[in-house]
């Protein structure tokens, strides 16, 4: 094998890129820093996986307190729901911002597991990317970002903030309407001297955009973790 210290490794070369199979035939330095390097990514992506979770669970807290005071009386104003919508879609974008530098330590992690464990766990599949070391090399000599703000976005729409922005739509609507049977449901969602009108065609055309955020085709450029399978293979046993 090439020796690691030369100054004329060739990180892509087959017996330097699949080092997982030599992390099981000998106990090696790069193999030991390379298991330190993978804790710590897994501790950021854990990280910034809490981070995550903390924005989702104060866009819920807010929403819950919210949809509970407009509602508690028909004398509260409904557009209380559209300040709601503004406040969870802002926690939308501060949400992706951090989905975004997720992603960099996940994408890292995912290399690693897919370049150095899966080959020592099974040498005979080879690895999944021929420069895999050089890549991972720039990356932590220059780390950049891996996803659009836009894909982050459309990503945590499709996970999450699509169907809290919609249950808040929902509310809203049935506040403008049921919630105040005696008036013209135009004229309920008018806003001070703004019109309904005014009001109902501003909210459509926003969620109209959200709708095209989530569901427009584009190239997908984060690091996917799962495919498609059975999901009972693993728990397949034999007798």
């Amino acid at each position: 094998m090439t020796d690691s210290n030369s100054d004329e490794v060739d990180p892509t070369a087959p017996d330097q890129r699949e080092i997982g199979r030599e992390m099981v035939d000998d106990s090696t330095g790069l193999g030991s820093v390379m298991a330190h390097a993978y804790r710590g990514e897994i501790d950021r992506v854990g990280t910034w996986r809490q981070r995550l979770d903390e924005t989702t669970t104060w866009a819920v807290t807010l929403m819950a307190a919210i949809l509970t005071w407009a509602f508690s009386s028909t004398d509260n104003p409904h557009y209380i729901l559209l300040i709601g919508i503004v406040v969870v879609t802002v926690f939308l974008g501060i949400e992706a911002r951090r989905y975004r530098d997720y992603d960099v330590f996940r994408s890292r992690a995912r290399v690693i597991q897919e370049n150095l464990f899966a080959n020592a766990l099974d040498p005979s599949q080879g690895t999944e990317s021929h420069d895999w070391r050089a890549e991972l090399s720039r990356d932590y000599r220059r780390p950049t970002l891996k996803v659009s703000f836009y894909e982050a976005l459309a990503n945590r729409l499709r996970r999450v903030y699509l169907a809290l922005l919609s249950i808040l739509l929902i509310a809203w609507v049935f506040r403008i309407t049921a919630f105040a049977p005696r008036q013209d449901w135009l004229t309920t969602a008018g806003i001070a001297r703004i019109p309904g009108i005014a009001v109902v065609a501003v909210v459509g055309v926003f969620y109209v955009v959200l709708l095209g955020v989530t569901f427009w085709p584009r190239e997908r450029h984060a690091k996917g973790e799962f495919r498609e399978g059975d999901p009972d293979d693993w728990k397949e046993t034999y007798r």
